[in-house]
């Protein structure tokens, strides 16, 4: 029956958040059960092309790269894959009349990712933030307010700023990874080499500055998504917070991390703010 591989491909893109993200498998349980699943099922799906074009470095990137970009095609316009993260994937489009467009510009900054290792301009690294996280960011709002456009539109641009803090501040922690093992450069106009804490200092204002804008979104939320949302804000604002206080050169070598005891203590902090009505 297809509902119930519909059902064996929602359980996959589930496993994959909770196997690949500790840290956002736990704010989307923090979400409502009726949003929960769709939040999975886009994150199985940015996290499979992520995965294709950071990880697979034994295989030819590129040839996976184009089957998996064909494979979707097909699950969007067929509406099922065989591929059960697809399949996930395109029930949720579906469901909530996720925009063609936003989709296309994710796929468009993981192919960069494929041959592009340094982004030079502002512009560059703009645009290549709006593609892989921005829309991911506008993805996750159509279902947050449940395809309502009106409200969507009124939500976009903090929606936007907290995409792009979050990825900036992922772009700072993954800094060994990213320079040193990927060769990739994503901070225009700064000497990875030898990071001092002025290029840092900068970076950490430019992730501040998106976030504020971004808080603005998250207390208009409706309140099946705000709790979690908020609960991915207070960890991502944890980790910059320990990434502020590291020396710029320890995090070129290193990767710094929230424990998972840290992660929950924020949990239950943010869940007495929370029912204190303080996110407001």
């Amino acid at each position: 029956m297809k509902a119930l591989f519909d059902d064996i491909s929602q359980s996959c893109s589930k496993n994959v958040t909770k196997t690949y993200s500790t840290s956002f498998s736990l704010a989307t349980k923090m979400l409502a059960p009726c949003i929960r699943q769709d939040i999975y099922n886009v994150y199985g799906f940015v996290r499979l092309a992520d995965e294709i074009v950071d990880s697979f470095h034994d295989y030819d990137k590129k040839a996976l790269f184009v089957r998996f970009e064909k494979a979707l095609e097909e699950a969007l316009t067929e509406k099922i894959s065989l591929n059960p993260i697809l399949n996930a994937f395109q029930y949720t489009v579906h469901k909530y009349g996720i925009d063609q467009a936003l989709i296309d510009a994710f796929m468009n900054s993981m192919r960069l990712d494929l041959t592009k290792s340094e982004y030079t301009t502002r512009e560059e690294y703009q645009a290549y933030i709006y593609g892989s996280a921005d829309v991911v960011g506008l993805m996750c709002l159509k279902i947050f307010v449940k395809g309502d456009q009106e409200q969507f539109d009124l939500l976009k641009e903090p929606a936007m700023a907290l995409g792009s803090a979050f990825q900036k501040v992922n772009f700072l922690r993954d800094l060994k990874a990213d320079f040193k093992e990927l060769n990739r450069t994503y901070f225009p106009n700064t000497n990875l080499t030898a990071l001092d804490e002025s290029a840092k200092r900068a970076i950490i204002e430019d992730i501040e500055a998106d976030f504020s804008k971004g808080y603005s979104g998250i207390v208009a939320l409706p309140p099946e998504a705000k709790f979690g949302v908020f609960m991915a804000y207070r960890y991502y604002r944890r980790l910059l917070k320990k990434l502020n206080n590291t020396p710029a050169l320890d995090i070129v070598n290193s990767r710094i991390r929230v424990p998972n005891y840290e992660k929950f203590g924020l949990l239950t902090r943010s869940y007495v703010k929370y029912q204190l009505k303080l996110v407001r």
